[in-house]
């Protein structure tokens, strides 16, 4: 190997990562220029580079890393920004396991791991990897430890390999199992080698008798020829794709086929076994059973005949295949509206969060002005409603945020009894029916509040302000019949309904009602996206919605969700902080100016100190450079390498942990998961106000 002794130091400095090292900016690092690294570190990095592992350099109490081209490839989506980052930013899911590492090595130790199991998050989502780690210390040129070079072997494929052999095998012994049992049932017709190495087969009396060998047949070496010419052609090639299925991934082999007996007719068995492989891999042995299941295969054969000709049958097929088609076709105009809503929401949220922001700092600033106080409500109403409208194609398109909680029916309907009978008159009485042992749901409350004061405003005008509304929540078990084409498996349920004597829906209303933006109501008086935000919300709940109508009669809707067998959480009540300011420092992280400078100015007036970057990376390079922040608030979507979840990530590792607080008029599941946001995320959805900001802020500084 030729060793650094050219001018510049970088003889032999081939491939891409070693251009990369050389272009990288080390004087942002504890490195040094780049020029100035001394001799052992260079003579480190150039081994390193030649190497065909994945090999990462940790230099320094920082370790900073410097890599070659193998592990370029390990770090997946990370790369390339984790050249010349600190370990524990450019892996903070693992960050402690890193620092142990850095620690034990600089001290002059060595570590070692065989088969270590991590959770990574090389492409943006975890992943269990299972690796060989070897660390040891690099010393600088006066001798001592300076860095740590490791190298790392994944094993992952290795590892679930392995597992899905014992897999196999354990699905081995369950067919031996089975054996066992034929035996003592009297089913079993002979057992079976086949020696792969040697392609010989062998077999007992039974095997024989059953595939009609010669009774002088030498049972050691059976022609493989005799009992092929004995399975039903039908079934020939199927059992041999079996076959070479079975020795090529050592699956369990099970095939159901027929053999010729000596009068002509056919015998149903069933074939098990598995493949035996050597210590190198290589198929060895195939040993196996045969299984009488011809009485069983009769039955089957009988029924099949006998059911083909029901012409109930053939209408419940048709009747679950239209039903199918039509889920099919409803679930992908949902999801064509919601990649549309979901990108204009984000936008649309944005520019109310600018109008808004601006609103209310000029109601402040103008406090004793009547007309600027009058103007600015009346905006900030306006304001309100395109945020409600956004909020309502977010829920139909099932992209709203939700934060889901276990609850009883019965609590949810008597906090919503007094709000109901004020919103919808004292001539409309409401009924509401529950069972005495109601089943909890898994539900975020305040949407499906929203979603019954939805039906229940409906219901008011169908019914012209006068009669019953009906609300009720019942258990009920669906069945796989009743669950068929509707998204949903059955089980255990908890059913709202809302029901209503009024005017009723024609089919075809019927059959529209659910659509956005469609309404029977008169010009202003509803905007068409209240029972679609209901269907959206339903959907994304996991659940299911009916809704049956007859013209003159009234309207039944009822929401189904799935039972919660976990009970809720204990409520703890807190007191609100008498001020909502604050003295802390809070860094600002928002690619939009306009809504980042409104932002600003209002936390400002409340006391805070504020620091602001335009993004991710700017925000992650403030925080790197050693600026001390207590809260960090940032945009959930931005441009750039770093991301708002990147940002969360470091916080969490940090010592105090850094509060995190999002903000989006959009999350795309960033955060989430299935746009449900779990219990250790903060979310402020725009457009917000100064009160909500600051009551959100002040709530999450205060932990």
């Amino acid at each position: 190997m030729q060793f650094l002794d050219d001018s510049h130091g970088c003889a032999g400095w081939n491939g891409e990562m070693a251009g990369r090292i050389r272009a990288f900016d080390w004087s942002l690092t504890d490195l040094g220029s780049f020029d100035a690294w001394p001799k052992s570190l260079r003579s480190a990095v150039q081994m390193m580079l030649a190497s065909p592992l994945p090999i990462v350099m940790l230099w320094g109490r920082a370790g900073y890393m410097v890599y070659n081209d193998a592990y370029s490839e390990f770090a997946g989506g990370r790369h390339p920004y984790l050249l010349g980052s600190p370990v524990e930013l450019g892996w903070p899911e693992v960050a402690d396991f890193n620092r142990h590492v850095v620690d034990t090595c600089l001290a002059g130790g060595t570590l070692s791991y065989r088969n270590k199991e991590l959770v990574l998050l090389r492409n943006g989502v975890p992943e269990d990897v299972w690796l060989d780690l070897y660390y040891s210390p690099v010393a600088d040129d006066t001798g001592c430890p300076a860095g740590v070079i490791a190298m790392v072997v994944e094993k992952t494929d290795h590892v679930i390999s392995e597992r899905r052999r014992q897999a196999a095998e354990d699905a081995y012994r369950a067919d031996n199992e089975r054996v066992r049992l034929a035996l003592n049932a009297g089913a079993l017709l002979g057992s079976f080698v086949w020696d792969i190495k040697d392609n010989v087969l062998s077999g007992d009396e039974r095997f024989a008798r059953t595939f009609t060998y010669p009774t002088d047949q030498d049972l050691v070496n059976l022609p493989m020829d005799i009992a092929e010419s004995r399975i039903h052609p039908d079934d020939f090639s199927w059992v041999q794709d079996q076959v070479k299925q079975a020795v090529k991934t050592g699956e369990p082999f099970n095939a159901e086929y027929r053999v010729r007996r000596p009068d002509g007719s056919y015998l149903w068995v069933l074939a098990s076994g598995c493949c035996e492989f050597d210590e190198q891999g290589k198929p060895l042995r195939f040993p196996g059973v045969l299984i009488d299941i011809n009485e069983r295969k009769n039955a089957e054969e009988s029924l099949l005949r006998f059911t083909r000709n029901l012409e109930q049958r053939v209408a419940e097929e048709v009747e679950a295949r239209l039903a199918a088609e039509e889920q099919l076709r409803q679930s992908q105009k949902l999801e064509a509206i919601g990649g549309l809503t979901g990108g204009v929401a984000h936008d649309f949220n944005n520019l109310l969060q600018v109008i808004a922001g601006n609103l209310h700092l000029l109601a402040r600033h103008e406090p004793d002005n009547p007309n600027v106080q009058r103007r600015v409500k009346a905006s900030i109403v306006a304001v309100e409603r395109g945020a409600k409208l956004s909020s309502q194609l977010l829920a139909f398109a099932r992209r709203q945020p939700l934060s889901p909680a276990v609850h009883l029916p019965r609590q949810i309907f008597e906090s919503l009894g007094e709000l109901l009978q004020r919103t919808l008159g004292e001539t409309l009485q409401i009924a509401v029916r529950m069972p005495l042992d109601s089943w909890y749901l898994h539900v975020d409350r305040n949407q499906l509040e929203n979603a019954i004061l939805n039906l229940a405003i409906n219901a008011r005008d169908a019914m012209q302000g006068e009669g019953i509304l009906e609300l009720s929540a019942e258990n009920i078990v669906l069945d796989r019949e009743f669950c068929a084409g509707k998204g949903i498996v059955p089980g255990d349920y908890v059913r709202v309904a809302v029901v209503d004597s009024g005017v009723g829906m024609s089919p075809d209303v019927l059959a529209q009602a659910f659509e956005p933006f469609f309404t029977t109501k008169a010009d202003g008086q509803g905007t068409g996206l209240g029972l679609s935000m209901v269907f959206g919300f339903v959907k994304q709940s996991g659940g299911h919605i009916e809704m049956t109508s007859v013209e003159g009669q009234g309207t039944r809707v009822q929401l189904y969700f799935p039972r919660s067998l976990r009970a809720p959480q204990s409520e703890t009540i807190t007191q609100e902080a008498h001020s909502l300011g604050g003295h802390e420092t809070i860094l600002v992280v928002e690619d939009n100016e306009a809504v980042r400078v409104a932002a600003v100015e209002l936390l400002q007036e409340e006391g805070y100190t504020v620091l602001t970057a335009a993004n991710g990376d700017a925000a992650m390079q403030m925080l790197l450079e050693g600026w001390e922040v207590d809260l960090i608030f940032t945009d959930v979507v931005m441009p750039g390498l770093i991301k708002s979840s990147d940002l969360a990530a470091w916080a969490k590792v940090q010592k105090p942990p850094v509060a995190v607080l999002f903000t989006s008029g959009h999350t795309r599941d960033i955060i989430s998961r299935n746009h449900q946001l779990s219990a250790d995320t903060f979310l402020l959805s725009k457009p917000y106000g100064p009160d909500a900001l600051t009551r959100m802020v002040r709530s999450v500084l205060s932990g």
